[in-house]
């Protein structure tokens, strides 16, 4: 039996076969995963999710396993040894980003808040199922979840990292209606 699946997913790559068929679109509520995930959709801005995916692994060693207490505290010292590590994206702001991150995390976590609560209350802890073809790069949801963020503190949270970030996560459907793992195709 042949398995259909979106066209983005590479056949060729076993990583982003399983992401697509085990993570991209499930609704997620792990704090770690959500604060995970937050943080490399902006490192992936200007470069495609597979290679975040196939950094992912790196990464997280690099960041002390989404530790966001320890991400809060990084000195100049393990910046240097951020960007010099070449198993994630080098890049100053998205290194900055991760630890502005982090502290905005805390943040919303000692305000008696989570990432959990604050994005699924967007949709009423129900997935949105988009049937749109091509998808959207962003929605006026992502817009307002972005403006929200960015005023929380949070960095690398523009609208269409976002919408990406709600995909991700399972908080948007958007597999390709013909998908097994297209919401109409599962029991």
């Amino acid at each position: 039996m042949t398995v259909t699946r979106c066209r983005w997913a590479n056949p060729a790559n076993p990583r982003y076969l399983d992401y697509h068929d085990h993570e991209w679109g499930v609704p997620c509520h792990d704090e770690l995963r959500l604060f995970e995930m937050l943080n490399l959709e902006g490192a992936q801005a200007g470069l495609s999710w597979e290679t975040i995916l196939n950094k992912r692994d790196t990464y997280r060693a690099a960041f002390d396993n989404w530790d966001a207490e320890k991400i809060a505290a990084y000195d100049d010292a393990k910046v240097a040894q951020l960007l010099a590590d070449p198993g994630i994206v080098r890049n100053r702001l998205k290194v900055a980003a991760a630890i502005s991150n982090a502290r905005a995390y805390l943040r919303l976590r000692a305000e008696g808040g989570s990432l959990d609560r604050l994005l699924w209350d967007y949709v009423d802890g129900q997935p949105l199922v988009n049937a749109e073809q091509p998808r959207p790069s962003k929605t006026a949801l992502s817009d307002r979840i972005s403006k929200d963020l960015a005023k929380r503190g949070f960095k690398f949270v523009g609208s269409t990292i976002i919408y990406a970030y709600m995909q991700g996560i399972g908080m948007v459907d958007d597999h390709d209606p013909a998908c097994f793992r297209h919401a109409a195709h599962r029991s």
